[in-house]
């Protein structure tokens, strides 16, 4: 059925038309059989909430949906800590809906119409839900406009970027130039780099980082040590091989992730090229297994629950009709292990 009102139900569930809006709305106290009833007619009836928001004042419902797109992820669960760290702190609650997208879809995330409909289908379950706001967390850090229509919902984005809503996002150029500095200051100026997918915003920021402190330190600039992988451990192996084949190989390697140092640590094991006495490396993400790797890899670790926790701090002021004061991007910090030395003389 389409098109009911609030009368249809008050007469199915035989109580007046403002007890139905005190159910809908929350305004008022209701016998908890008298609110039974109507709450059953609407279930009966297929009715969202939302589809008679319009009609209703509603208050504040303080839930704020997240969407993740992949609860798996590495970066995901921190995220999601950091967001419900605020909402502790703030007495909202968390509806979360995971879209399942790297089971789903793998990598194929330029297919945007292979998706749109699991994200476009938890919007419309969350605004049923009247949430206050909802937060979308990333896979992998993307362009996602246009992907979601929130009907006037605030939303704000992180581990994503979006053209027309707020994305809280790290700060990828910093952190590689941070990361170069360490090399740098360990006595590194062969410095090669191994990227990520060049589609990739991240790759892009990053390598601005990379260029950024080989003109500062006034380092060698040699477009062999540049060389783009595609986040994959096989990568960093066939890479690694090729730098360490130049004439003049690098002394150290940054990778723009750890996935792919596990490919530079194989590379340099076949070639009996010791890590880090012969050749330094630094990783990128801090994931877990990178303490775990002989040696434990020097690595740069993301803000993740900082992330998830100002994005709830912005989206709750926008609930709120608060301005949001410019905030910093939270930062990468160096986690120092065993992977970086100074180069031999």
């Amino acid at each position: 059925m389409s098109n009911i009102s609030i009368k249809d139900i008050a007469a199915r569930a035989n109580v007046s038309t403002a007890t139905v809006s005190y159910v809908l709305n929350g305004t008022r106290n209701v016998r908890p059989k008298t609110r039974e009833r109507v709450l059953a007619v609407i279930e009966e009836l297929n009715y969202k909430p939302n589809d008679i928001a319009k009609s209703l004042k509603r208050r504040r419902t303080d839930t704020i949906g997240v969407i993740a797109e992949d609860v798996t992820v590495f970066n995901t669960p921190e995220i999601i800590d950091g967001i419900n760290d605020y909402g502790d702190r703030h007495d909202l609650h968390i509806l979360l809906t995971n879209l399942r997208l790297d089971k789903r879809i793998g990598r194929d995330f330029d297919n945007v119409d292979k998706y749109k409909k699991y994200a476009t289908s938890a919007v419309s379950e969350l605004l049923s839900k009247q949430v206050d706001g909802i937060i979308y967390v990333g896979v992998h850090t993307r362009d996602l406009s246009g992907l979601i229509d929130t009907e006037g919902k605030p939303i704000v984005y992180t581990y994503g970027y979006t053209q027309n809503d707020i994305a809280i996002q790290y700060n990828d150029e910093q952190a590689s130039y941070e990361a170069m500095s360490y090399l740098v200051q360990k006595g590194h100026r062969r410095i090669a780099i191994i990227s990520g997918l060049m589609d990739s915003i991240p790759s892009r920021l990053r390598l601005n980082g990379y260029y950024k402190a080989v003109t500062e330190f006034e380092l060698p600039f040699d477009p062999l040590y540049i060389k783009m992988g595609d986040w994959e451990r096989e990568s960093g192996y066939r890479l690694t091989k090729e730098l360490l084949a130049l004439p003049e190989p690098p002394t150290a390697i940054l990778s723009m992730n750890d996935v792919m140092v596990v490919g530079v640590l194989e590379a340099a094991n076949e070639a009996g090229v010791k890590v880090p006495a012969h050749l330094s490396v630094i990783g990128f993400d801090n994931r877990e297994f990178s303490d775990y790797l002989t040696p434990r890899i020097t690595t740069m670790d993301i803000p993740l629950h900082e992330m998830g926790y100002q994005a709830m701090e912005v989206l709750h002021n926008l609930m709120q009709g608060k301005k949001n004061e410019p905030m910093n991007m939270p930062v990468c910090r160096l986690i120092e292990r065993d992977s970086v030395a100074a180069p031999k003389k």
